[in-house]
């Protein structure tokens, strides 16, 4: 169930290059995460039509993240031709209802109370755009379960942490022992980037 990787279109020569990579998200949590690997990279964004988190298109919550992370790969990748470039997306499952950033801390809230008592997956898809073209799609599930939190709790935490811009409404790096009860997998995936399987992948491309 983890670590799954799944390569497509990917060309035999593609090769690092030298060449510093490029981050396809704007999350501060993914910058500090890619940077403890050592890689040269820089932040690059651009506006992409994500896939609704209710899509009837993807009732598999992998195939959410992987496709959005393969979106906002090629968008940057056009940008930065003959340039590695990495795309992420991070999604919360809750048996078949999905979590995405919550619009208002009204649905933070309603977040929390349905995460509440319960242990939920985790699911970050990464997409490697790489110079010469072609993109290897790979993904990661982490298992957390939160503790059963009271109204006084989940008010506190939102009172404290700024969950609008964070998939579940929560962020296990802040304030995390509030609400969440154990981790199963990679700690990092939850906070946005699987550096286990990412470390695998760019190790056999090259770029470590």
């Amino acid at each position: 169930m983890h670590g799954i990787v799944n390569a497509i279109q990917v060309h035999p020569e593609m090769t690092a290059s030298g060449k510093t990579l490029v981050l396809a998200s704007g999350s501060p949590r993914r910058r500090e995460l890619l940077g403890e690997l050592g890689v040269p990279f820089e932040v690059v964004t651009a506006g992409v039509d994500e896939i609704e988190i209710l899509s009837a298109a993807h009732p598999a919550p992998a195939d959410l993240a992987r496709d959005n992370a393969r979106r906002k790969a090629e968008a940057v990748a056009a940008l930065r031709p003959g340039r590695w470039v990495l795309g992420v997306d991070t999604v919360v499952a809750l048996g078949d209802r999905l979590f995405g950033k919550p619009a208002s801390l009204a649905a933070a809230r309603d977040f929390l109370r349905a995460l509440s008592g319960h242990t939920h997956d985790v699911i970050t898809g990464c997409a490697l755009a790489g110079p010469q073209g072609g993109v290897e799609i790979f993904h990661e599930i982490s298992r957390v379960t939160f503790r059963e939190l009271s109204a006084e709790v989940i008010g506190r935490y939102l009172t404290e942490v700024h969950v609008l811009d964070k998939a579940g409404a929560y962020a296990v790096q802040e304030r995390g022992e509030w609400i969440v009860e154990r981790v199963e997998g990679s700690r990092s995936n939850v906070i946005g980037l699987p550096l286990e399987l990412l470390t695998r992948v760019f190790r056999r491309r090259g770029l470590l």
